[in-house]
């Protein structure tokens, strides 16, 4: 395809879009995730990117150790096409651990009919939390994603369905909206291979193809943005998980996933800080309550804090970060109720670490890891403690 001028109209819808790009608590709105990427703004009206990650595994467990590991851990590409000055395309094709994992993560077209109402439709990512939208690993400082967004909220959550998102200036605040159908978790969420409640394992292979119930989840969220100061975001998923019909015969109750999040991205002085909470309620087979959670929540607490401007040629944003993350989270909220005791099954994690960014696209990270698990009965504490050096860098 030749290139070609973009015309005015284009380059301010991009513009609308398009903001610098810097760490993972940096001044890109949640919702701009998709679009908030450096292989936007070429002058062809279509344009090709992505990201590669790679790292490196070094644990012990227990005193036990499986040795050091390196491993190309994702391989992205994108496609986005200006279709015309008011519709745009944006696809997501990820390769992950090598080949071993093939999905087409994203796949949809915007229709702006004002910067407060952009219509959307095809494969989007729900909006729940910050991290699901914007979890690209060039823009974070750690090598592992959050537990918190990825067992409560099952990031990276694709799913077929369409809705609306936009934004409003409200005197020197930003209001930010999102609001979608689509086709909704699985019955994986009970009744899989982890032997408990596992909101990801509700994904599922056919769902870019069906719903499996014929009823679709609705997912929301609302954001306040100020200048300065950073992001606080209130949002919501849910619908009913199971197939509870067969050939218009209802076979089982309908069992109802609802997963509600707050996330925080500010700056405190010269930290950047981004946290997210999540909690999730499932409604679990009567037989199998304690056994499988109908409680879950988890949270995240990040701090990158800027040490060293180095003075590199060519590299004038370059920067050296300490970093720090607290997460937990809690996979059966509850008590026995033949005992009274809570039930256990939990993680608590601590990771300091170190990056540093050349430029803002592309960072080097170094992490240690200190977990501690609890499983379902209470056993004695199992703590997991290692070393990971990664990369990241789109293209």
């Amino acid at each position: 395809m030749g290139l070609r001028p973009v015309p005015l109209g284009v380059g301010l819808a991009l513009g609308l879009f398009a903001a610098p790009l810097a760490g993972q608590a940096d001044s890109t709105m949640a919702q701009d995730g998709l679009y908030d990427r450096p292989f936007i703004g070429s002058l062809s009206n279509t344009s090709i990117g992505g990201y590669i990650e790679g790292n490196t595994n070094y644990f012990v467990e227990d005193g036990l150790s499986e040795g050091f590991s390196m491993e190309l851990r994702r391989f992205n590409v994108f496609l986005f096409s200006q279709i015309s000055q008011r519709v745009r395309f944006i696809s997501e094709l990820e390769f992950e651990h090598g080949t071993e994992e093939i999905a087409l993560e994203t796949a949809l077209i915007d229709f702006e009919v004002s910067p407060a109402l952009i219509l959307r439709a095809g494969i989007i990512l729900p909006p729940l939390g910050f991290f699901n939208q914007n979890h690209d690993s060039p823009r974070w400082d750690f090598v592992e994603r959050p537990l918190v967004a990825t067992d409560v909220i099952p990031s990276t959550l694709s799913e077929v369905g369409g809705g609306a998102y936009g934004r409003i200036v409200l005197g020197d605040l930003l209001l930010s909206y999102d609001a979608y159908l689509t086709n909704g978790l699985g019955d994986g969420i009970v009744g899989n291979e982890l032997g408990r409640t596992d909101v990801p394992s509700g994904k599922r292979e056919e769902q870019f193809a069906g719903d499996n119930n014929g009823s679709p989840a609705v997912s929301a969220r609302v954001a306040l943005r100020k200048p300065g100061f950073g992001e606080v975001g209130v949002s919501h998923y849910g619908g009913y998980y199971n197939a509870y019909g067969l050939e218009g015969v209802l076979v089982d109750e309908r069992r109802w996933l609802a997963i509600s999040a707050l996330d925080v991205g500010a700056s405190v002085g010269r930290a950047e800080v981004r946290a997210e909470l999540a909690y999730a309620s499932i409604d679990v087979p009567p037989s199998l309550v304690e056994l499988f959670g109908d409680t879950q929540w988890g949270a995240h607490v990040d701090v990158v804090v800027p040490l060293w401007r180095p003075q590199i040629a060519g590299y004038p944003t370059a920067v050296v970060s300490a970093a720090l993350r607290v997460e937990r989270v809690d996979y059966n909220v509850g008590s026995f109720s033949s005992t009274g005791e809570s039930i256990r099954d939990d993680v608590t994690a601590v990771v300091p670490g170190i990056s540093f960014r050349p430029s803002a696209g592309t960072v080097f990270r170094a992490n240690y890891r200190y977990h501690w698990t609890r499983d379902f009965p209470g056993n004695p504490t199992n703590r997991m403690a290692g070393f990971q050096l990664g990369f990241a860098t789109y293209f």
